[in-house]
């Protein structure tokens, strides 16, 4: 293109003076604007070349951080399953007081005082730019709806820790149970989501209470029993929404997956 503008240019030598010198500026000017675009093009491809860059190592670190929050999900679900399971033998000792086993109840009721909050990875794309580099249209909205995503479960985890904290706490407390519980829960307790489990772990001799409370007095509880069938609904529910948590994972996952080169 651009020896075709010089040959132009050349031929226009044998023509008039204002012709000829019309024609050759038009042509230098053509030559400047060519050269111009030529160089903007050059410069849009290697921004949008950076830029591809740039989503991918946003991607690989957005794959990894909700591998985690994945992982950290499941183990979430397996300990509230763990706590409606130990609610339904708890309930069961409720309905035939005389054939509670203490040594079973103390240990399920430690189970009952795990908290199971679901902590994500956090991460706002959209006030470092990085989200207009995704060039994946569904992805980009899943991305942006992610913390809403994740209210609900929050919200259902909050009251039920509250409810912890406040009445099944102190309630077992009251009732004397508290150093077995606490011996238990540094000592016996093994479960599949710990990450250690209580086997490796240095014993603490916290001992068992010097008046222990009787499996029946256990079982006979009005207000525990309340607080126990509490923990199968709020767990049971916080794990519903839970598994909705985890398909959008998923589903982000895929997206991801797909959109790494």
């Amino acid at each position: 293109m651009i020896s075709f503008f010089r040959r132009f240019r050349q031929s226009l030598l044998g023509q008039n003076r204002f012709q000829r010198y019309f024609m050759y500026g038009l042509g230098e000017i053509l030559l400047v604007v060519l050269g111009i675009l030529i160089a903007l093009q050059i410069d849009n491809w290697n921004e949008s070349r950076k830029e591809r860059e740039i989503e991918q190592t946003v991607l690989l670190q957005l794959q990894e951080d909700f591998r985690s929050n994945l992982t950290q999900l499941n183990q979430k679900i397996q300990m509230r399953d763990e706590i409606i399971e130990s609610s339904l033998y708890i309930l069961n000792a409720t309905d035939d007081p005389e054939t509670a086993n203490r040594d079973s109840l103390i240990a399920r009721f430690s189970v009952l005082l795990v908290d199971p909050t679901f902590d994500p990875i956090q991460f706002d794309l959209s006030s470092t730019g990085n989200l207009r580099l995704l060039s994946n249209t569904k992805l980009k909205r899943l991305l942006s709806n992610w913390t809403s995503d994740i209210v609900a479960v929050q919200e259902i985890e909050q009251n039920w820790s509250d409810i912890v904290n406040e009445q099944l706490q102190p309630e077992l407390n009251q009732l004397g149970v508290a150093r077995d519980l606490a011996n238990y829960f540094a000592n016996d307790l093994q479960a599949d989501w710990q990450l250690e489990k209580a086997s490796g772990k240095k014993r603490i001799p916290i001992g068992a209470a010097r008046e222990p409370v009787s499996a029946i007095q256990i079982a006979e509880s009005k207000v525990l029993e309340s607080l126990v069938s509490m923990a199968i609904t709020y767990n049971n529910a916080a794990n519903i929404q839970a598994e909705t948590v985890r398909k959008r994972i998923e589903e982000i996952l895929s997206l991801i997956t797909g959109e790494i080169h």
